[in-house]
This record gives structure tokens, C-alpha cells and sequence, in this order.
């Protein structure tokens, strides 16, 4: 018997006792196979519009519609949704800007779009029905150089279609309630309501043409 049968042997025996105990090393797992690259590859160049949820909030299945706050409690949220309000503007977008702090039924309308019983912090970037993302995701998309693409179809700015002008209240989409001039409440005469609430003696009640700010949508481009 020459060296290497006994060599081989010993292995043999060696092997055997390993295993007999449970401690045969595993081969090990190759992660990276060839034929997994191009599925990875593929997942990573897909557009992201393919990939958006569709998270459709109302009126927004031809347009691009941004969710904000002009409240400054918090200077990140704030500044958050001016920088994504400017990068949209640089685009010449025509784009509905919708300010939670307006108005709490916008709030509402996020959180019901965006679902899963959380609080949903603006801004949060809509397009063509589309949940795009927040403040993160748009700026990556733009750095990606992927954004300007999400927007082709919509109209612009200056153009007949994305003509935003508004002479009733200056794009601001509310105006002061015209029934209690902001106040939120009027005067109760007889069962029915005196606009203004002002003089008469009878009792305040809920102004129900405003909301909890004493503004009311305009009536022109809303």
C-alpha cells in the first residue's frame, strides 16, 4: 500500500466520523450565478413609472398633484415641500398644489389614498394616478434623472392646457367664506341662517359653507 492510498484512507475514515456526528461542512450557497444577474439587472432598469403604486387621489388620473403644508411647526416637513414645490416649478409643470393646513379634508384625502391607518407627512408627489413618493423618492428620482420623464403628457405652464391662472383667488384655490366673511359662524334667525353673521339677537351657529379656517373652495378653478 503507497502513501497516497493511505492518505486516502485516513480521509475516508475521517470523513465518515464527521458526518456520523453531524458536522459534514454544507456547500455553500453561490449568490452570484450568471444566470441571476440579468433578472436583477432587468428589476433594476425598470422605469418607475411601471413600479409607482396606483394610488389614485380624485382628479388625478390626467395630472400631476403635489400634497403640502404651509404650517412651519416643523422646518424639515416645511422645507421639504418648498424644495419639491421648486423643483416642479423649474419643470414648468402645471401641477395642483393641495395644502393640508388649508384645508383637513385634504389631509383626509391623503391618508385615504396612501392607506395602511397611518399618518401620512406631506410632501407627497401624485402623477397621472400614481403614487410617486415623498420628498426622498422624488429627489432621487430627479438625481436618477427618471423624474422629467414621469411628467411627459402633462401639460405645462403658459401652455393652453396648463393655463393655472386664476383671477378669483390667485392660484391659492380658496377664498374667504363670502356667507360669514371668515368667521366660521352666523347668526341663527327662526330656524334659518343670516349671512355675515352679524346683529338680529338670535344664536351663533356652524357656518356649513366654510371650512374649519373660514375659507371655502374657489368657486372658479376648484
Amino acid at each position: 500500500m503507497n502513501n497516497s492510498t493511505v492518505v486516502s484512507s485516513r480521509k475516508e475514515r475521517f470523513l465518515h466520523k464527521l458526518k456520523l456526528i453531524g458536522l459534514v461542512p454544507q456547500p455553500q450557497t453561490n449568490y452570484h450565478l450568471n444566470k441571476t444577474t440579468p433578472q436583477i439587472k432587468e428589476a433594476e432598469e425598470e422605469p418607475h413609472d411601471q413600479v409607482a403604486a396606483v394610488r389614485c387621489p380624485p382628479g388625478g388620473a390626467e395630472a400631476a398633484i403635489l400634497y403640502t403644508t404651509s404650517l412651519r411647526s416643523i422646518r424639515k416637513t416645511f422645507e421639504d415641500c418648498h424644495s419639491i414645490r421648486f423643483l416642479l416649478q423649474s419643470f414648468k409643470v402645471a401641477f395642483q398644489e393641495r395644502d393640508v393646513a388649508m384645508d383637513l379634508g385634504f389631509r383626509d384625502e391623503l391618508w385615504k389614498v396612501i392607506g395602511g391607518g397611518g399618518r401620512v407627512v406631506p410632501p407627497r408627489l401624485f402623477v397621472r394616478g400614481k403614487y410617486i413618493g415623498g420628498a426622498d423618492e422624488v429627489i432621487t428620482l430627479h438625481e436618477q434623472g427618471k423624474l422629467r420623464k414621469l411628467f411627459d403628457g402633462i401639460p405645462t405652464v403658459g401652455s393652453p392646457a396648463g393655463n393655472c391662472g386664476c383671477a378669483g383667488c390667485g392660484n391659492l384655490r380658496f377664498v374667504v367664506c363670502t356667507n360669514c366673511n371668515g368667521r366660521r359662524k352666523v347668526v341663527a334667525i327662526g330656524g334659518g341662517e343670516q349671512e355675515g353673521g352679524g346683529g338680529g339677537g338670535g344664536d351663533f351657529v356652524r357656518c356649513l359653507e366654510c371650512n374649519e379656517n373660514g375659507l371655502m373652495k374657489c368657486r372658479i378653478c376648484s
